[in-house]
């Protein structure tokens, strides 16, 4: 437990920052999920909707310090890749 006024203040604002973060990158994921799923049943409008609603959460998170901008250029390029493979078949 915290020993002085400021650590618990700082424990406080480490648990309400990190529920956040649960939050932000459970709701992340959703909407790489529904990407990756509609590109798995072959509908390529909804998978190119998913992707449009995807990339400013993916975007988002970059700017919060979730994941790293790599990270999100290596996962808007490959939901990407799925849509270009979808389209081509």
């Amino acid at each position: 437990m915290a020993n002085s006024a400021q650590a618990l203040k700082r424990a406080k604002q480490a648990e309400k920052s990190r529920q956040q973060n649960m939050t932000l990158r459970s709701r992340l994921r959703t909407k790489i999920k529904s990407v990756v799923y509609s590109a798995e049943e072959g509908n390529t409008e909804a998978t190119t909707s998913a992707y449009k609603e995807a990339v400013p959460y993916i975007d988002s998170a970059v700017n919060k310090g979730l994941i790293h901008r790599n990270k999100a250029a290596r996962l808007k390029s490959r939901l990407n890749a799925r849509i270009v493979k979808l389209q081509q078949a």
